[in-house]
């Protein structure tokens, strides 16, 4: 009986150990897919991240999932890596859910921008979990206004609050009708401000170019009345605005509350620029006069082109775009044929149109396989179109002003009356010429003074401020002159924001700056808007008593004044830390900012509305 009760006892002893294995088993079963999912450690150093190698998706289809369900099947394997680490889908129904968790190594930068690099996208909703439980919600896309965004630019963007060593869980969502492409790429805020910097520089070459043969062709219309140069204007002002759709610069600027607006104008933008390509097509190759059948053909497109732009007044975006999108392929299709039939007609003008329109259609052609997913995303698939449409309109002005110059030669032989007009008309365009480089240049001195202005405020933006330290301080150790350092922060100004809008915090920030201007003319010194509410003075020949009296006194003019803005009385105080650098000490710009900024938290540490020094001042 002793040994039964022993087997017994082994016999249980065994099931217990099989069954806690097996209850391992099943645990650690589940925990597998949240182990899979990739972690994304935000380094120190590095200041931009592309989310696509480590981002996950899930496409739910009928697009009614709650935030709950998605958090849910991130953890039960639904989410997969982006095929090939690419961000485009084509034109998709559904919303498309995109997760990652990201966890901030970089002590000095919690504070992160998230930004979507496509425009069109009409709805997402972007959701971060922290360890506690709690989630922070933001919206973004075209269909809602643009002022909601965090920083008014052309993307949709958000604002990241990444603690140190925290694990934050990222999920947006995205339901779009346009083209779903989802390029997510994070920023620091200083890699932001010199993303925002070079993109309108960019950007601004690209729309100065067109603006300038906007308005050299439109002179030359004025004066020649050659409908060539009329359906040139328009071809050229309607793919602008096209571009400018596509780019988000129309939803910035033009319809920046009008989601209906947001998606009509690109299909309609679009079958507009269709039909000035086919009618300047028409005109340019004289197709009415040298091949009957291909001026039939064209108008025939032309009336095509109209007839989709008002359809599109009605049809659902997912319709119309894909429609109009394939429409463009289409439509310079036929112009690349006839232009290759009149010039094996003989037509020698059509050499350079072919050119031309051959670098569109290459362009063009990127950017829609770009949209229907057949290609990814790279440099020349995303800014194919500006480079091609860039190269074909300076092209196309070339080759009007070499069929021009052909059409005046055949002129000078027949008739010398008509030769004696067209030099005189000759000389006041190249008057006019001259009048529109000397606009230009003096364009170009603004443009320059521009750039270093803050466009809010209206004083030096921070790139003038390095730029104006870094000299400061080489003539503190040649002139021997001491420089003082002012960086000041105004008070509680996210409540300002929260409690009575952005409107009237913009005031405020307006208000701030003119007082630290008019300060700082009076000691010739330099006063710049170094970011947010932050603000920084450059007073040469200042030690440190006299610095301090210079806070003090900007401190106290800046609580004395009233602003009143929208129907608020608004009252600031500011903090000002100041460090001074004493004649012949050389020190980098960095670390006296640095310096500066201990002080100024130190003085917001010490209660806020003071003036503390980076050292102690007797």
């Amino acid at each position: 009986m002793g040994m039964g009760l022993n087997a017994m006892g082994q016999k249980a002893h065994g099931c217990t150990l099989t069954a806690w294995l097996l209850t391992l088993a099943l645990a650690l079963c589940a925990a597998l897919p949240a182990i899979a999912s990739p972690t994304l450690r935000l380094d120190a150093g590095e200041t931009k991240f592309s989310l696509s190698p480590v981002l996950q998706y899930w496409h739910d289809q009928p697009g009614h999932a709650s935030v709950e369900q998605a958090f849910a099947h991130t953890q039960d394997g639904a989410f997969a890596p982006l095929p090939n680490g690419n961000p485009a889908f084509g034109f998709q129904t559904g919303a498309y859910w995109f997760y990652l968790p990201i966890e901030n190594m970089q002590r000095d930068d919690p504070r992160w921008l998230l930004v979507q690099e496509y425009a069109l996208s009409d709805n997402l909703d972007l959701y971060l979990r922290y360890p506690d439980g709690h989630i922070e919600h933001q919206q973004g896309g075209d269909h809602v206004p643009f002022y909601n965004r965090f920083v008014r630019f052309r993307h949709p963007n958000f604002r990241l609050d990444l603690p140190a060593g925290t694990r934050v869980e990222l999920l947006l969502r995205v339901q779009s009708e346009s083209s779903m492409q989802v390029p997510l790429v994070l920023y620091t805020p200083q890699a932001f401000a010199e993303l925002m910097r070079d993109t309108q520089f960019a950007n601004g070459l690209y729309y100065g170019i067109v603006l300038a043969l906007l308005c050299y062709n439109l002179v030359l219309w004025l004066m020649l009345r050659d409908s060539g140069y009329f359906w040139y204007l328009l071809h050229t002002l309607a793919f602008g605005l096209v571009l400018f759709t596509l780019n988000g610069y129309g939803f910035e600027y033009l319809w920046p509350t009008s989601a209906w607006m947001a998606d009509a104008a690109v299909p309609l933008s679009i079958c507009l620029a269709l039909m000035g390509m086919q009618m300047f097509s028409r005109s340019f190759l004289d197709l009415a006069a040298r091949w009957s059948a291909g001026n039939i053909a064209c108008l025939v497109m032309v009336g095509v082109f109209g007839a989709m732009g008002i359809a599109s007044i009605w049809l659902p975006y997912s319709t119309a775009t894909p429609l109009v999108s394939r429409a463009v392929l289409l439509g310079i299709a036929w112009i690349l044929t006839a232009s290759v039939v009149m010039l094996l007609r003989g037509f020698k003008p059509a050499r350079l149109f072919l050119l031309a329109w051959a670098l569109f259609l290459i362009g063009t052609t990127a950017f829609t396989l770009l949209a229907f997913a057949v290609v990814p995303q790279s440099f020349w698939t995303q800014y194919g179109v500006q480079i091609g449409s860039a190269l074909e309109l300076l092209l196309l002005s070339l080759a009007l002003g070499h069929r021009y110059a052909g059409l005046r030669n055949a002129n000078i032989r027949l008739v010398h009356d008509a030769n004696e007009r067209l030099e005189r008309g000759l000389v006041d365009r190249t008057r006019e010429l001259r009048t529109t480089l000397a606009q230009l240049g003096e364009a170009n001195v603004k443009l320059q003074e521009f750039s270093r202005r803050d466009p809010l405020t209206g004083a030096y933006n921070r790139r003038h401020f390095h730029e104006t330290l870094s000299k400061a301080l080489e003539a503190t150790s040649s002139k021997r002159k001491s420089q003082a350092l002012l960086l000041l922060d105004i008070d509680h100004f996210k409540r300002i924001n929260d409690q009575y809008g952005h409107l009237v915090g913009d005031d405020c920030l307006k208000a701030v700056s003119r007082c630290i201007h008019d300060i700082a003319q009076t000691l010739n010194g330099m006063a710049a808007r170094y970011g947010g509410e932050e603000f920084v003075l450059i007073l040469p020949g200042t030690d440190a008593r006299m610095a301090l009296q210079t806070a003090e006194t900007v401190r106290l003019r800046i609580q004395q004044t009233i602003i009143h803005s929208h129907g608020h009385v608004i009252q600031l105080s500011t903090s000002i830390g100041v460090h001074t650098i004493g004649a012949e000490q050389e020190i980098l710009p960095e670390e006296a900012i640095r310096l500066a900024d201990e002080a100024l938290y130190r003085a917001k540490h010490d209660g806020r509305n003071c003036v503390r020094h980076s050292m102690v001042v007797v």
